[in-house]
């Protein structure tokens, strides 16, 4: 793990850290086997007070469930788009430690580059932590794309202006597409393939389903 940055309380210091750490971002591949892959997830308790953070370890490609781990700690930072990471990543690397098993692979519940400064959530945990990682998203941040076949497997490439930061995927036929985009030492193509490894008939990958179960979940 490198080592973190203070935990800022502005948004103007959460900027400055956002411009220094996106040159840190590797995106090409720099990761071996794959034999385990994890997914991250944040829910909120106390009128969110706490955050709980989520960390489930799948086994892959079987994607069956070896390892969980969930830390509460005091909320840090206020909800501000396109600052997640600085409220979410806290909690998520106090759940790290708790893990025997160190993932090859972690897909993130949020964005990637796809970023107004090329530093979501996905990055931002991938180069603190130095682990491959994959924004997955639900929604789109930011960018334009043209309109996704229906067919499961389909995708188009997601731009900024002329730069290509990332995907739309249709995961599942007939169903809203989701958003990949590269965290941390891994390339779009390879992303992509270890995205549709995670799916199964559903439309979010099965990494971002247990972490979502367990975040959401009220039971001490």
């Amino acid at each position: 793990m490198n080592p973190t940055h203070p935990w800022v309380q502005t948004v103007a210091e959460a900027k400055e850290i956002q411009e220094q750490l996106r040159h840190q971002v590797i995106t090409k591949d720099c990761l071996g086997e794959v034999k385990y892959v994890a997914g991250v997830d944040i829910g909120f308790e106390d009128n969110f007070a706490i955050s709980k953070a989520a960390v489930v370890v799948l086994s892959y490609p079987e994607l069956e469930l070896i390892e969980r781990a969930i830390a509460r700690i005091p909320t840090v930072f206020p909800y501000v788009p396109g600052y997640l990471s600085f409220r979410e990543i806290p909690a998520i690397l106090a759940a790290f430690p708790k893990l025997t098993i160190k993932p090859d692979l972690i897909l993130c519940d949020g964005q990637g580059l796809a970023h107004p400064r090329r530093l979501g959530l996905a990055c931002h945990l991938g180069v603190l932590l130095d682990i491959p990682t994959i924004g997955v998203a639900k929604s789109k941040f930011i960018g334009k794309h043209e309109e996704i076949p229906l067919e499961k497997g389909s995708w188009k490439p997601l731009y900024d202006q002329d730069e290509i930061i990332g995907v739309v995927l249709r995961s599942r036929t007939k169903v809203k597409p989701i958003y990949i985009s590269i965290g941390h030492k891994i390339s779009l193509p390879t992303a992509i393939n270890y995205v549709m490894g995670c799916l199964t008939k559903y439309r979010l990958p099965e990494t971002t389903r247990w972490a979502d179960k367990l975040a959401s979940h009220r039971q001490k």
